[in-house]
């Protein structure tokens, strides 16, 4: 490491108060070492990481980091905070903070050391000597491994080859200051020497794989020695990863998944007791993490197959709120859902395009379908596309139970909701359907089972009785209440007139617009989608669906348009990002205008909403209809009131764009204003607004 951080590195007087100045004086000094080349290109690459989660972590660190091509070497930078600064920590703000610069192409040897770094950090005798630490050059020594912590303890530079050689085999290794056949003794409380210890194999990884993942395993190892577990981790790093040897993972009794990305070869672990955490969870709280996965083992808890990778689909960590856990399996749902809605409603849509509403009334294709007429493809494609229609809800019962409950819950979700369907409970019914079944699943897993039948129940036991009651409380219990619900709020949406209508065209406007794709957006979104997913839907519904669809598009093209006619008041990067939200606004992919929003949001947001939420009243003011849930522009020609729903789009995106250039013209000095390299804080945004987009 001798190479990666020198006195020059480190500040052990970071006046900085926020995490974006911290890494910004940080940055500065590798850009006059020659480590970075363009300081606003790499800042913005440092904040889209820490927008995928935050890097403070307990203990008083923060450790901001990201893979670049604007860094020429693997480079390291240490401040130290006598105020601490907020990394988004549990436990408050982080004095000791660590800026790490990996370039885009960065070999394995590099990266081991830096995750040896991260290793060290969750030693208390390290971070102690930093605090301590009299001067730049101790510090930046400390760090390399040129001292010692501690007094008494292993030179840091052995430890630091330790961890590294750990971190690439995957495998737990003996603490600093120990030999092997120290850290092969039991600990206190662990089992007699003649017993076999419980073994738990874990997987660590994170967006970029640099940091969090191998702290996280440390983290684990360390929670495994203290409680007499046998803990062996494969950090799945952005150097690659050695896979487990198939054996141990045969041998293990539980599985620990600490992740933020997908675990790769999740199949290997199929079939054991399962926790399923972010990574943060990992280095946070390794030892509640072992106890839950040992009571799972004890109660014979199994995973039948690989678990959903991503947080949005997990059924949620432990210690979430209920709310939360909630919206995550709503979301997972929702989201599997969408995309037979976008296939479906535009193959219906073309299909009443090139034949007419008559078309719905048209016989199979398997029994006529003549080649050269145009009638016949257009009945092939509203068939196909009413098929499609048909999973909708089958599907989101599906995906809500698995969110909850993994691959167990996909068969009794799919039967409630297709029992929804059935009985005309709709979209209501469906999402009921995938709670009760998610909800039974969990509770059948939590019975003790014998070992002699724990091999048939994700296959026979759970899904045939976890069907069984779903059917049953659907069909005898709440599926006429749900039905009745449902046609009362299919009547209401018929009623709606005059104001009413505007109103609730205004509201839809203001959610499209408020988080840009988020769960406002979606819940928006699926409620008119909801309502054509019929095969004869009503007025109104296609009238929300316009609404709602015309509304989504008003942020990015608002923002195309402002880059537009007041530049100067935009970074480059700004101008650049909107000249592809030209193409997305008009595709109906609201997303294009996260760049915006996150790197002035209170502007930008409120400007969106408000330009959305008129497109929506005018757009349900004048009546216009929509029977595609997607497409933006290219699906014009099925639009209904096409002409004054284009105006309606025009004024909003007008309104939005005035606002946004108004409210950014009020500000002192604009961010394209302030030259690379200067530590001006209004520079700040200039950084976090080259996030990627996110379409």
């Amino acid at each position: 490491m001798s190479d990666m951080i020198t006195a020059d590195l480190v500040d052990l007087d970071l006046s900085a108060d926020t995490k974006e100045a911290a890494a910004r004086a940080l940055a500065e000094r590798m850009v006059a070492l020659g480590r970075v080349t363009d300081l606003d290109g790499f800042l913005a690459d440092v904040a889209a990481r820490e927008a995928q989660m935050p890097t403070g972590l307990d203990g008083g660190i923060g450790i901001p980091h990201c893979r670049s091509e604007h860094v020429t070497e693997p480079t390291l930078a240490f401040g130290r905070s006598a105020a601490g600064i907020d990394f988004g920590a549990a436990d408050g703000p982080a004095d000791l903070i660590f800026l790490i610069a990996a370039p885009a192409g960065a070999d394995d040897a590099h990266l081991t050391i830096l995750s040896s770094l991260a290793r060290q950090l969750m030693n208390a005798e390290f971070t102690d000597a930093l605090r301590s630490a009299g001067d730049a050059a101790a510090a930046a020594a400390l760090i390399r491994g040129d001292e010692p912590a501690a007094t008494g303890s292993e030179d840091s530079a052995a430890a630091s080859g330790a961890a590294s050689a750990d971190a690439a085999a995957g495998s737990t290794a003996p603490a600093p200051g120990e030999s092997v056949e120290d850290a092969s003794a039991p600990a206190p409380g662990a089992p007699a020497a003649d017993e076999r210890p419980f073994r738990i194999v874990a997987v660590t990884s994170c967006p970029t794989g640099i940091a969090h993942t191998y702290m996280a395993a440390e983290s684990l190892e360390n929670a495994g020695r203290e409680a007499g577990v046998e803990v062996t981790v494969e950090t799945q790093g952005s150097a690659g990863f050695t896979r487990l040897d198939p054996a141990v993972i045969a041998a293990a009794d539980a599985v620990i998944f600490a992740h933020d990305v997908p675990v790769r070869e999740k199949e290997r672990f199929a079939g054991k007791p399962t926790v399923d955490v972010g990574v943060k969870a990992g280095i946070n709280r390794p030892g509640e993490l072992i106890t839950e996965v040992r009571g799972k083992a004890e109660r014979g808890e199994v995973t039948a197959g690989a678990a959903p990778g991503t947080p949005v689909e997990r059924a949620g960590e432990s210690g979430e709120g209920y709310g939360t856990k909630l919206r995550k399996w709503l979301m997972s749902g929702v989201s599997y859902m969408v995309p037979f809605v976008a296939a479906g409603g535009l193959l219906i849509a073309l299909g009443f395009a090139i034949g007419g509403y008559k078309i719905k009334s048209a016989p199979s294709v398997m029994d006529h379908f003549v080649w050269t007429q145009t009638d016949s493809w257009a009945a092939l494609m509203f068939q196909i596309g009413a098929v499609a229609f048909g999973f909708l809800v089958p599907v989101l019962a599906g995906y809500i139970a698995y969110g909850m409950a993994d691959r167990p819950g996909l068969v009794p979700g799919f039967v409630g909701g297709m029992i929804a369907s059935t009985i005309n409970a709709g979209f209501l019914g469906g999402l009921v359907a995938g709670l009760l079944a998610g909800g039974v699943v969990m509770a059948i897993q939590k019975i003790n089972i014998p070992a002699v039948l724990r091999g048939i129940m994700p296959v026979v036991v759970i899904p045939l009785i976890s069907s069984a009651v779903v059917g049953f409380l659907m069909f005898v219990v709440v599926g006429k209440p749900i039905a009745s619900a449902q046609k009362g709020m299919t009547d209401w949406l018929n009623g709606l007139s005059g104001s009413n209508a505007i109103l609730l065209g205004l509201l839809l406007g203001l959610m499209m617009c408020f988080d840009l794709g988020g769960p406002v957006n979606k819940v928006a979104y699926t409620f008119a989608t909801a309502g054509i997913a019929v095969s004869n839907p009503s007025d109104s519904a296609m009238k929300i669906m316009a609404a709602v669809m015309a509304a989504g598009m008003v942020p990015p093209l608002a923002m195309a348009l402002a880059t537009t006619v007041r530049g100067k008041l935009f970074t480059e990067t700004e101008r650049e990002n909107g000249k592809a939200a030209w193409v997305l606004g008009a595709s109906f992919i609201s997303e294009g205008a996260i760049p915006f929003a996150a790197a002035d949001p209170l502007r930008v947001i409120p400007s969106s909403m408000a330009g959305g939420a008129i497109t929506g009243a005018l757009s349900m003011a004048f009546g216009a209809t929509l029977r595609a849930p997607h497409g933006g522009i290219f699906v014009v020609p099925l639009i209904g009131n096409a002409f004054l729903y284009l105006i309606a789009i025009a004024v909003g995106v007008c309104v939005s764009a005035t606002l946004v250039v108004f409210l950014k013209g009020m500000r002192k000095s604009a961010p394209g204003a302030v030259k690379p390299g200067t530590t001006d804080d209004s520079s700040t945004a200039t950084a976090q607004a080259k996030q990627p987009v996110a379409a």
